[in-house]
């Protein structure tokens, strides 16, 4: 998660709220969810939460998500162990902020990623048949 200095993402707000306090109209998104069910739901609570963040402070944002999954995975399975008093990350919840900003990042662009996932899995079955195992 963010610490106290950097911009808190719009799903760290506290309590259910939005950037200002205020309780969100948009009612959390069931459990489980396709891509395109989710890039819906993600883009009807950024239309009541202030809007999409301009294109590089997404890309700023996934650079720091990414750089706190590696360091979950490094905590868990690196030489490098946590600090006396430093929590362990969660690295589901780590892999989940990923995923929020990718899908914010799809929105904001307009790129359907449920599309984009089937093309890359065609063209892993097509280019890597027989590659892999």
């Amino acid at each position: 998660m963010a610490d106290a200095s950097s911009p808190r993402s719009p799903l760290e707000a506290p309590g259910g709220a939005n950037r200002g306090g205020v309780p969100s109209a948009t009612p959390p998104p069931p459990a489980s969810l396709t891509l395109r069910e989710a890039q819906a739901a993600i883009d009807a609570w950024i239309a009541v939460n202030g809007g999409y963040w301009p294109p590089l402070a997404l890309v700023a944002r996934l650079a720091e998500e990414t750089g706190e999954v590696a360091r979950a995975y490094n905590h868990a399975f690196g030489p490098k162990k946590p600090k006396a008093g430093e929590g362990d990350e969660d690295l589901a919840e780590e892999l989940g902020d990923v995923l929020w900003i990718t899908l914010c990042m799809a929105n904001e662009r307009g790129i359907d990623l449920g599309a984009q996932l089937e093309r890359v899995m065609t063209k892993l079955k097509v280019r890597d048949a027989g590659r892999h195992g």
